[in-house]
């Protein structure tokens, strides 16, 4: 699986709207006392904190708000405590509204900076379904865009190179810059799981291999 060097600029939306029409319905049937479970992938926040933090980062892609320190952990902190007395129905509104429409505000930047804000929500989704058991946290129907926006994001970056050869998607993804010094590295494993390594999340449990690196090399977050 090569990732084209042309950007898709509806990439982003695609994968907003296909995680919008799982997660939404799933969210408004969970009983409110789920809204308070912790997230072992986010200390200290609940999945409330984790969908407050979600619906305002994208309303602020929505308006074009990006002040001084916007998505610093100060920020991020400071949009859910601005939801605090929202009810659990306003925050699930904002966050339908914002993976709704922050799509067509993504594609229009050319630069793709914002696209990584998309791949984020994305995460954030199998954060919620992580913490409340749901099988396929960091897979479903918008895992095949998530893998062209990570691989575009380390690609981006210059994060090491690395051959991932999924159980679950039929060609290699590659991943990250060429260094010129460093053989690539190889991932062989499943997808869900390649995700939770690029994202800092637990992979405890997962068979996979991983030669040439280090886990912790490739955490995004870290």
């Amino acid at each position: 699986m090569t990732v084209a060097d042309e950007r898709d600029p509806q990439l982003p939306g695609r994968l907003l709207t296909a995680e919008r029409d799982t997660l939404i319905p799933l969210l408004r049937a969970r009983p409110d006392t789920d809204f308070a479970l912790p997230t072992a992938a986010c200390p200290g926040w609940t999945v409330r904190d984790v969908l407050a933090h979600c619906s305002a980062a994208l309303m602020r892609v929505v308006d074009g708000r990006f002040e001084e320190g916007v998505f610093s952990p100060a920020s991020n902190d400071r949009d859910i405590a601005e939801r605090a007395d929202w009810s659990h129905a306003r925050v699930l509104d904002e966050l339908e509204r914002g993976m709704t429409e922050a799509g067509e505000v993504i594609a229009g930047r050319a630069d793709g900076v914002l696209d990584r804000v998309a791949l984020g929500e994305w995460v954030h989704a199998g954060d919620v379904r992580d913490t409340f058991g749901e099988p396929e946290a960091y897979a479903g129907a918008g895992l095949p865009d998530a893998l062209s926006l990570l691989a575009r994001v380390t690609r981006q970056r210059g994060h090491l190179r690395l051959q991932a050869d999924l159980d679950d998607v039929d060609e290699p993804l590659h991943l990250g810059e060429p260094s010129g010094t460093r053989t690539p590295a190889r991932f062989i494993g499943d997808a869900a799981t390649l995700v939770r390594l690029y994202t800092g999340r637990s992979a405890d449990g997962a068979s996979y291999e991983l030669t040439g690196a280090a886990a912790e090399e490739l955490n995004l977050y870290g």
